[in-house]
């Protein structure tokens, strides 16, 4: 099993919660890509404006580097990783093997989870610019796909399979 995971999907999907609560049960450390983002990405985003290709590969870039550091053991890592361009950035700018855990869930649902957070730079109307922009995964990407449905360590546990698998 690699011990680089990024846990990608769309805003409100659950990534935080799901990655923090993976990286507990792997004994690893949890980064959330969300706070590698310059502050003019989240204006934008906080705005309604949805992110250019642009305005992320600085941010891809940072997340990568990340992910390409020292070897202290286990890191996952939340970040949307929408595009298969990202994710090839993301494990360029690592050096490594990176696996991608994509957490998936209807629009229906996951607006309803936004809808009821708080504090969250992410406004719901851009939900479906990232449902438009996900793309699916590529032959040469190593990834794992769980539906979002069940509770936090039931989608954990289903990871941890996948993972075994790979």
């Amino acid at each position: 099993m690699t011990d680089r995971i990024v846990i990608m999907g769309v805003s409100g999907c659950g990534k935080s919660t799901v990655g923090a609560a993976l990286a507990k049960r792997l004994g690893g450390m949890f980064q959330d890509g969300d706070d590698f983002h310059p502050g003019a990405n989240i204006r934008k985003m906080s705005n309604g404006e949805p992110l250019t290709d642009a305005d992320r590969w600085p941010w891809l870039d940072r997340v990568g580097q990340e992910l390409g550091g020292p070897d202290h053991g286990c890191l996952v890592m939340a970040c949307s990783a929408l595009k298969t361009a990202y994710r090839d950035r993301l494990r360029q700018q690592a050096g490594r093997e990176v696996v991608f855990v994509l957490l998936q869930g209807s629009q229906e649902f996951i607006a309803q989870r936004m809808q009821a957070r708080s504090g969250h730079f992410m406004p719901p109307d851009l939900l479906q610019s990232q449902f438009d922009a996900l793309e699916a995964f590529g032959p040469q990407e190593t990834a794992v796909t769980v539906d979002i449905v069940e509770s936090v360590d039931d989608i954990v546990e289903q990871i941890c399979q996948g993972l075994k698998r790979l």
